[in-house]
């Protein structure tokens, strides 16, 4: 990929981080915000799904496309799924809970609520809401976070009903999961102030760190979505849907420049041999002894090919725009939209069995010269019309230049065609769910992880790393309840990152473990009950069980603690067993015999205590 200079290419690019919400109720229903397993489901339903127009009788272009698709929507309930979830219900009101946090983050990017919030559908049949829309509500406006190459504006907050999850594709559509319906999430938009990949990824961590210094937001895969918006001088706005790591942001920027730099470079090769996009056709002829095995398929099942003229794009079709995707790539995208395969074009053929003659006759049978190409699509009739006229659609607009279009983003960094940009004729007011006031003075404004961090350092006097670990380490209350509690504050910070980080390594199931089991043990190792180096099995135990307590768990364990007597009874039987050593070494067998007593008592009794019976036992010998 080539350096760019973003600031002569003009770049702009602007931010939506999407965040669920850690409330105990969904949104809009009193349902649970727990993720649940597919196989859990109980019983399943369908819905097919339809556009509906604006208040003004406009249709939205992006909901308009995806109803081309012909689709069945399965979806997966619960024992917790309610009929508002399956849209059997109408909504209740807006959940408190997840204002307040809402509002916090509010106050973090220093916007101002607004003095009524209503709720409104945005229309998404996508299949990803059993409604066919989604709840949203503007909640905050006019902010701004700094980063290192200048502010960056923040134009508006959302509180809406997070999406189904999407299971799999099934032979009639999508199976979607209800688990997820209805979790509380934030929108958080930025304005088109950032020019650089660096900044775009600066500003992703820092509101990153706001809404995690709430304590009130999920943490883990698919729990925060990052969309980058993107442009150009001479391109256009595309919208990159579904990034899920911070440190993809600043590559997708940047793949996403390199695309449209490509893209106006194919605009400009284009426009200079006059190029021009036939009408679709039926060439099924020319393949009718074909040895491709694609073609040969479609057509033994009753389908057809057809083909387009691709007048001028001799050459450009097979156009490199990002790392293994071509101009031939955008075309077919946009084919498997409507259910093709793909599609094949002349700058990669002769291939995939179809052979010179065939290439020759197909471009006899298509009218096409030296300087064009053409792409053709096997399959069964209907897709083939669809496609092709998909094809022929995408390829004009390669003469224009770079299309406004919402992309998907893939794990390379590169992205995929997904549908037009939404417009505003995809939103309306929902008439079920009555406006609320926001009372911002009614929230605390969160102290910042930044913060937190340097107060964990200097309060309690961990070192630098560990509480920086702990403050943005998503059990911090947990921490501060212990702390809270007694507990010492080391103690707390080590077990909460350090031993559940190495348990976590061993393919211990640490999910598994409450805050419950984590303050019991805690609290049993400050009472003496449990020495800290017994916490690891102790753990262990209630991962694999969490149903027992933390009394439990050291009992099961085999840890529950030994009297004075039985340490020094224990640790006088390793130094007699190993008294030719102490004679001959003395004090100098410390090291070796202190692992060798620690094992003997398998965690039973603390570090310090048998160091220093054991330091007392050697004495007496040497």
């Amino acid at each position: 990929m080539s350096a760019y200079d973003y600031e002569e290419l003009g770049l702009v690019a602007g931010l939506e981080i999407h965040q669920q919400l850690d409330t105990s109720r969904k949104l809009f229903c009193e349902c649970p915000t727990e993720r649940r397993e597919p196989a859990a489901a109980e019983r399943t339903l369908t819905r097919y799904l339809h556009p509906t127009k604006s208040e003004l009788g406009e249709l939205d272009d992006a909901a308009l496309e995806e109803s081309r698709v012909d689709r069945e929507f399965e979806y997966l309930g619960y024992d917790t799924t309610c009929l508002v979830e399956e849209d059997d219900e109408p909504p209740s009101r807006l959940s408190q809970e997840a204002l307040d946090v809402t509002m916090q983050i509010a106050a973090l990017l220093d916007m101002e609520v607004v003095d009524q919030a209503h709720v409104m559908r945005k229309l998404v049949i996508d299949g990803s809401n059993t409604s066919g829309f989604q709840r949203t509500t503007l909640v905050a406006q006019e902010g701004e976070i700094s980063t290192s190459e200048g502010p960056v504006s923040v134009v508006d907050l959302l509180l809406e009903e997070e999406s189904a999850q999407r299971v799999e594709a099934t032979d009639r559509g999508v199976r979607w999961s209800l688990d997820r319906l209805g979790i509380p999430l934030v929108e958080i938009g930025t304005g088109p102030d950032i020019s650089s990949p660096e900044q775009a990824r600066e500003a992703a961590e820092t509101i990153g760190m706001l809404l995690r210094s709430t304590g009130k937001v999920k943490r883990g895969l698919g729990t925060i979505r990052q969309d980058v918006n993107v442009s150009i001088a001479n391109g256009a706005r595309v919208e990159i849907k579904g990034v899920q790591a911070l440190d993809d942001i600043d590559d997708i920027v940047r793949l996403e420049v390199q695309r449209q730099v490509e893209l106006l470079e194919i605009r400009d090769s284009l426009r200079e041999r006059d190029a021009a996009v036939g009408e679709p056709q039926d060439v099924t002829a020319v393949f009718e002894d074909t040895d491709s095995g694609v073609i040969a398929g479609a057509l033994s099942a009753g389908g057809s090919v057809g083909a387009v003229r691709l007048g001028g794009f001799d050459g450009l079709v097979g156009h490199e725009l990002q790392p293994d995707r071509r101009l031939g790539t955008e075309l077919s995208d946009h084919a498997k939209r409507h259910g093709a395969g793909g599609v094949f074009h002349t700058d990669e053929l002769p291939a995939y069995g179809v052979t010179e003659a065939e290439v020759a006759a197909l471009r006899e049978a298509v009218d096409a010269g030296p300087d064009d190409a053409v792409a053709l699509v096997a399959d069964d009739t209907e897709t083939v019309e669809l496609a092709v006229n998909a094809v022929a659609e995408r390829a004009r607009t390669a003469v224009d230049g770079v299309p406004e279009e919402t992309r998907d983003a893939l794990e390379d960094g590169t992205t995929r065609y997904l549908r037009p940009l939404p417009g505003a004729a995809r939103m309306y007011p929902e008439t079920d769910v009555p406006p609320v006031e926001p009372d911002p003075s009614a929230v605390e404004v969160p102290e910042l992880l930044t913060e937190k961090a340097a107060r964990y350092e200097d309060e309690y006097g961990l070192d630098a790393g560990l509480a920086e670990q702990v403050a943005y380490g998503r059990r911090f209350t947990l921490f501060e309840a212990a702390v809270d509690d007694g507990v010492d504050p080391t103690l707390a910070a080590n077990t909460l990152e350090s031993t559940l980080t190495e348990l976590r390594r061993d393919d211990v199931t640490v999910a598994r473990l409450t805050d419950a089991h984590l303050m019991g043990v805690l609290r049993l190792v400050e009472a003496g009950d449990l020495a800290k180096e017994g916490i690891g099995d102790v753990l262990t135990v209630l991962a694999a069980d969490p149903s027992l307590t933390a009394e439990e768990g050291v009992e099961e364990a085999g840890l529950a603690g030994v009297g004075d007597e039985e340490v020094r009874e224990a640790i006088v039987e390793v130094v007699e067993r190993n008294a030719d050593q102490v004679e001959a070494e003395g004090m100098g067998a410390f090291s070796a015999l202190m692992g060798e007593a620690m094992g003997a008592l398998r965690g039973k009794a603390d570090g310090g205590q048998v160091s220093d019976v054991l330091r007392e036992e050697i004495q007496k010998r040497a």
